[in-house]
């Protein structure tokens, strides 16, 4: 716990990374003129912002609503050019190239199976899966992620450290059910997804989403994605950027992939990546787990409104609420990888439903 603030927010000095270079013309990421108080209602008491920064671990905070910041805020000594790690909200970046690679047709279908593209997973588990199911996390392989050091994580990590990402994935071959019936998160699935994107682009992920994402998005400085020996992105997570371009990020998911009248990410993919009612019934909120929905590498929100999050160990979140063009940004280092294991993760849900209720409605 430590170094958890410093390694966070300089994990790509500490490793090897890709870099995805920053727009030569940033969007504006103006100041809202009234930026009204925030507050919210949790465990019987009225609290601001400021007794949810004090309350829990966060290194940094944004609000941003119509493309304007409402609230920007840091703590531990974190700056504006600090690039905060990502953790496993990089997974949802990972499903954004994922969408934009079929819309180019590099991908003919989600229902293809990975091996079509990926022939060195042929006959294996996952690469006998489809990508459809890799986006929902329901490959049926047995994996566990535990982050207990000794988990299937923790093996899978190392046999891509020291040998490659196709060794890694091959380790792991035996399905216990059958694809597409049960929402099971493995951060696996998503380096199979990084493995294809490598093979249908050409180029390495941060490659093919510096001018499609990063610069297109309006980013001001560069992001970076740690690589592993093969030179893949570590893809399930190891992505680093300023508190700001998170914003940025959430603004244009806020607008439906859209920044002004061009279309970055492809909307039709991004709606059915979002929206719980576009996945069968077993990847719904309280179905997929007692809260939240799963769709592609994104999770939802119960509710009859399409709201959806980015989610990190150790608290990094980005809330979206695309009808009232809201999204929040935590970047955290909180006790716990597992947040639900502490007060954050529900303090965090209270603020949000301040938040929105502030606006507009549930």
């Amino acid at each position: 716990q430590r170094v958890r603030v410093g390694s966070f927010s300089h994990l790509d000095e500490i490793l090897p990374h890709h870099t995805l270079q920053k727009s030569a013309a940033p969007a504006p990421l103006p100041k809202a003129a009234n930026a009204a108080a925030i507050a919210y209602r949790f465990e019987g008491n009225e609290y601001s912002l400021d007794d949810f920064l004090s309350h829990q671990r966060v290194t940094g905070f944004m609000l941003v609503r119509n493309g304007e910041v409402i609230a920007e805020r840091y703590q531990y000594g974190r700056t504006a050019q600090n690039r905060f790690v990502s953790h496993s909200m990089a997974k949802s970046i990972v499903s954004i190239a994922v969408g934009m690679a079929l819309s180019e047709g590099k991908i003919a279908s989600l229902d293809d199976t990975v091996a079509k593209y990926v022939p060195e997973l042929a006959g294996r588990a996952y690469g006998e899966s489809t990508i459809r199911n890799m986006l929902r996390m329901a490959s049926g392989v047995k994996f566990s992620e535990v982050y207990d050091g000794n988990d299937d994580l923790a093996h899978f990590a190392r046999i891509r450290g020291t040998q490659c990402s196709i060794a890694a994935l091959r380790a792991f071959d035996t399905r216990e059910e059958e694809q597409g019936t049960r929402f099971h998160y493995a951060s696996s699935q998503t380096v199979v997804l990084t493995v294809l994107l490598r093979a249908v682009t050409g180029m390495t992920l941060s490659e093919y989403l510096t001018p499609r994402l990063w610069q297109a998005m309006g980013a001001e400085s560069d992001a970076t994605w740690v690589r592993t020996r093969d030179g893949t992105e570590s893809g399930g997570g190891a992505f680093n950027a300023t508190l700001r371009d998170y914003g940025r990020l959430g603004i244009l998911l806020a607008n439906d992939g859209a920044l002004g009248d061009r279309q970055i990410i492809p909307r039709d993919y991004l709606l059915e990546a979002t929206d719980w009612r576009r996945q069968p019934d077993a990847f719904g909120p309280k179905r997929a787990t007692p809260f939240f929905g799963y769709g592609y590498q994104f999770w939802t929100f119960p509710g009859e409104k399409r709201r959806f999050a980015l989610l990190g160990v150790y608290g990094q979140s980005i809330f979206v609420d695309p009808e009232l063009k809201l999204a929040m940004v935590i970047t955290a280092a909180a006790k716990n990888a597992r947040v639900g294991k502490e007060s954050f993760a529900r303090e965090r849900s209270a603020l949000w439903r301040g938040i929105v209720a502030k606006y507009g409605s549930w």
